[in-house]
């Protein structure tokens, strides 16, 4: 059981657990592929599975969770979070920060909570997936409950 499942249960959220078979070999390579191979092995749309990134907000870590299927603005996510500027966090404050590996790392169950804005299209969905806290492992969340759980702030965030 990872800190995201154990944060789930937890706040008393229903969930369901998805394990696949993670390709090292495709998504090793470039970090980008974790979220279309969750896709494929969930059957659902790129757009229904979202990543978890953290940003760097005014000298601050926070997170942005958008579709893998979409790239992050990070002026949009700074607009969201209320700050200056935003820059991608990268691949050693990410995993710090989160207590995650990249490609693995969760909302839910971080080291700290820090600030999160989701993307609105969130909302288009009855269940979205985000990562369980290990590679090959995903979350079917209701948005509500990933935005209630967390306090997450909905808003534009996609390029």
């Amino acid at each position: 059981m990872t800190p995201a499942v154990r944060a789930l249960e937890a706040a008393g959220v229903a969930y369901s657990l998805h394990s696949f078979d993670h390709e090292p070999s495709k998504g090793e390579a470039t970090h980008r592929d974790w979220g279309r191979q969750a896709a494929e092995a969930l059957g659902v749309q790129p757009e229904q599975v979202f990543k978890t990134l953290v940003v760097i907000a005014d000298d601050h870590p926070a997170v942005a969770i958008v579709p893998v299927s979409n790239q992050l603005s990070l002026k949009a996510a700074a607009v969201a979070l209320g700050t200056k500027r935003a820059e991608m966090g990268g691949t050693t404050i990410a995993e710090r920060t989160t207590g995650y590996v990249v490609g693995g790392i969760s909302p839910f169950g971080q080291r700290k909570r820090l600030p999160t804005a989701i993307d609105e299209t969130c909302e288009l969905h009855d269940r979205i997936y985000v990562s369980g806290g290990r590679r090959g492992l995903d979350l079917g969340v209701a948005p509500a409950d990933l935005v209630a759980v967390l306090d997450a702030i909905i808003a534009p965030l996609t390029a």
